[in-house]
């Protein structure tokens, strides 16, 4: 059985203001880009590790997996299988504020 994907409401918030900021100008593109974020972090519930350490952080339960240009945050809690997406982060933002636990 796979883990559960919970997406904090950090990354909600990340995720309306991205959709919103791109369907000033193409509310198709913004749907598709929300899309595509969605259906990479439902991956991680069969392959929880298949992203990257945060260098930043250098904690080994606070990884991440590229789309596109966003950075996709997420926190291991291997204790009760569970992934918490945190942030949908722009990599031109510079450095992203992770959230204590949700």
């Amino acid at each position: 059985m796979g883990w559960q994907v919970i997406i904090a409401p950090s990354a909600q918030l990340d995720l309306a203001d991205i959709v919103r900021y791109i369907a000033r100008r193409n509310s198709d593109a913004a749907a598709r880009l929300g899309y595509e974020l969605i259906t990479r972090t439902e991956r991680l519930a069969d392959f929880p590790e298949m992203g990257r350490n945060v260098p930043e952080f250098r904690q080994p339960h606070l990884r991440e997996i590229i789309c596109r240009s966003y950075r996709i945050i997420y926190r291991l809690r291997p204790d009760v299988k569970q992934v918490q997406i945190v942030r949908f982060w722009h990599g031109a933002r510079g450095f992203p504020h992770i959230p204590t636990l949700v």
